[in-house]
């Protein structure tokens, strides 16, 4: 199942709703996304910095991880940046391909 790592950053109103119902909830809210759609939550951290949260999550299919996206910014609570993860065996796999490819200028 593919892996992706999500880092959210709450709007205004978003901050509002982790005052009042706590980090736990969040998680849980998340891990519930997530198993909605089939996937599963591995891990949900809270940060400091530009980036309040990071999510480490497995989806079924990126149309799947696309949903859960969707979903979650059209709150207008978060802001969310999420990543595809590669396994390293799946980079292995990815260097034994041969692309047809030429920068520009050449």
């Amino acid at each position: 199942m593919p892996k992706y790592l999500v880092q959210a950053s709450y709007t205004t109103e978003g901050i509002r709703g982790l005052l009042k119902d706590g980090g736990s909830k969040r998680r849980a809210a998340a891990e519930q996304a997530i198993k909605s759609l089939g996937g599963r939550l591995e891990a949900f951290y809270f940060a400091f910095g530009d980036t309040d949260a990071f999510v480490i999550a497995d989806a079924p299919d990126n149309i799947s991880a696309a949903a859960v996206s969707l979903a979650v910014g059209a709150s207008g609570a978060v802001h969310a940046k999420t990543t595809v993860l590669l396994t390293p065996e799946e980079m292995d796999q990815a260097t034994k391909k041969t692309v047809s490819y030429s920068p520009p200028g050449r």
